[in-house]
C-alpha cells in the first residue's frame, strides 16, 4: 500500500524524534535544543510535531491491522 505525503512526513518526524531521544538517553545530548534553543518556540513546535506524528503513525498502523483482519 502506497503512503500519502502526510504519512511519509509523520514517519520521518517520528524517526527524527526517536533518534533525538536516543541521543538524549545515550549521550545526554538534545539535538533539537542544540539546533533551535532549549524550549524555544521552534523547539516546542518540533517536539509537538513529533508527538502528533506518533499519533498519526499509530492510527495508520492500527487501521492497517483492522483492515487486514477483515
Amino acid at each position: 500500500m502506497k503512503r500519502n505525503i502526510i504519512e511519509t512526513i509523520a514517519l520521518i518526524l517520528l524517526i527524527v524524534g526517536g533518534l533525538n531521544w536516543g541521543l538524549v538517553g545515550l549521550l545526554d545530548f538534545d539535538l533539537v535544543a542544540a539546533l533551535f534553543g532549549t524550549m524555544s518556540a521552534l523547539s516546542r513546535i518540533v517536539y509537538s510535531l513529533v508527538g502528533v506524528s506518533a499519533v498519526v503513525v499509530a492510527i495508520m498502523e492500527l487501521s492497517k491491522q483492522s483492515s487486514s483482519q477483515v
